[in-house]
């Protein structure tokens, strides 16, 4: 199972974003990016990639106990930035340290549970709005306007485990689907 530890924006987070993207979708060079669906949209906190089957059941016991350790925090959506020239993505604001922490917990869960990782790099929130096929869609007027864009704040209550069904037979355009295969409370949270 292709798997990964996710933080999941609420429904109002998801349609504040929806909006801008429409918004964005009319800028000169959209056409040229793939886009991401609401359905997809989540903060990474830890890709393991592929896990074996028969790691998940300690990776999900570790994985509840770092959701314990961690308490709810405030996040929403905000700005927004690129990955070079090729990947445009949301921001947050608000719990990052919090987030941070929570991303620093689920990849030691992983560990833990013998999923080889790779190299542990400093967190960083984001979102990925759309990918660029090639370099020649100039990012910056999307991220210019993202500059502006602040989200609702919600309460983040719970890590999730997400597994990444990447589309078959070399589909063009579409994009992996994503299934909730477990989700636990942050500490605190009912």
């Amino acid at each position: 199972m292709r798997l990964f530890a996710a933080v999941l924006p609420s429904v109002t987070a998801v349609d504040e974003l929806a909006a801008e993207a429409d918004l964005l979708r009319t800028l000169p060079g959209a056409g040229d990016l793939r886009w991401t669906g609401r359905a997809g949209w989540h903060f990474t906190l830890a890709f393991m990639g592929e896990v074996e089957e028969a790691l998940v059941p300690d990776l999900s016991t570790r994985l509840a106990r770092a959701a314990h350790r961690t308490g709810p925090f405030g996040l929403r959506l905000h700005g927004g930035g690129r990955f070079g020239r090729r990947v445009l993505w949301a921001g947050a604001a608000g719990g990052l340290d919090e987030m941070r922490l929570l991303a620093d917990r689920a990849d030691a869960a992983a560990r833990r549970a013998g999923v080889p990782m790779d190299e542990h790099r400093r967190y960083q929130a984001h979102l990925t709005l759309a990918r660029g096929r090639t370099d020649a869609v100039d990012l910056r007027p999307f991220v210019e306007r993202l500059r502006h864009f602040e989200g609702s704040r919600w309460d983040v209550a719970e890590l999730a485990l997400v597994r990444s069904n990447l589309p078959g037979g070399g589909a063009a355009g579409r994009g992996p689907r994503y299934e909730t295969v477990g989700s636990w409370p942050l500490g605190g949270a009912s």
